[in-house]
């Protein structure tokens, strides 16, 4: 489909209803080797409203990927790679097990680039998560498309990661971990658990660690570092982490601001991140 037609898009919008139910946060804790402690009317993490809102596309209406085809809510972008690129936070008030919620998302932006790698198209789509008739926060996710790999193309060599953190910790991914997260967010995306698809269709090491789980990760660390919820929280993937290796998110606390960033077993930065904290 044409760039002129794929620029109809824009100004898209769907709603879903849903209520914070205990069993999937009890089953992201159980993903995080964490004992299950949440009850009702307690907050909910950061990010974990990715385990709400879910919708399942019958399977006669998945692309290649495991993705619903294009061409639905998301634009019909004539490329046939799609990955999580980042995100933009804005917490303005808490979301608590148990409550309603309704998500009301929008396609805010679509730009088409040159890439080093070939031709390149970033979506942008604008969330707002309600309790009731209050807005309870926006995030701006990015979505980028692209060409598959040639099979000799040249890897672009990574940005190394900062050498300056206050807090480190280890991950060390399993298959078990990437299939519950995937279960739990119903990501279909055959990266996550088809190796033979993640290596020889889009030409990457092994398993790909889910993005919007690293990003879960990091601002957790910086939630438990801060003592604290964010009011702010941004993030940008750089280079991807497969499950071959075990990697490190790592965090410095500049004032309020805490910036993060994942650090792949090679030292390459692989997600920076930032959060931003009220003062007290």
């Amino acid at each position: 489909m044409s760039e002129s037609n794929v620029m109809n898009w824009l100004g898209r919008s769907e709603t879903f209803e849903d209520e914070l139910r205990l069993q999937p946060a009890r089953f992201m804790e159980a993903t995080l080797d964490r004992d299950a402690q949440l009850k009702k009317g307690d907050e909910l993490p950061p990010l974990w409203h990715w385990l709400y809102f879910l919708e399942a596309k019958p399977a006669s209406l998945l692309g290649r990927d495991g993705h619903p085809k294009k061409g639905g809510f998301l634009p019909p972008v004539d490329l046939p790679r799609r990955m999580w690129a980042g995100g933009r936070f804005e917490f303005l008030a808490p979301l608590r097990m148990g409550e309603p919620v309704r998500k009301v998302s929008t396609i805010s932006n679509i730009t088409h680039k040159e890439g080093r790698t070939g031709a390149l198209c970033f979506v942008t789509v604008l969330h707002e998560i309600y309790s009731g008739s209050h807005l309870a926060f926006t995030e701006e996710q990015d979505i980028v498309y692209r060409e598959d790999p040639a099979a000799d193309a040249p890897q672009p060599a990574p940005k190394l990661a900062p050498d300056d953190a206050d807090v480190v910790e280890t991950v060390s991914p399993t298959e078990v971990m990437l299939y519950r997260y995937s279960a739990l967010t119903f990501n279909g995306h055959r990266i996550h658990y088809d190796v033979d698809y993640s290596r020889d269709v889009e030409g990457y090491e092994g398993l790909v660690f889910h993005g919007p789980l690293t990003a879960t990760l990091l601002v957790d660390l910086a939630t438990r570092t801060m003592g604290r919820q964010p009011a702010r929280f941004s993030f940008k993937g750089l280079a991807p982490i497969t499950a071959n290796h075990s990697f490190k998110i790592e965090g410095r606390r500049e004032g309020n601001v805490m910036k993060l960033w994942a650090r792949r077993h090679d030292n390459a930065l692989a997600m920076q991140a930032e959060a931003v904290f009220l003062e007290q």
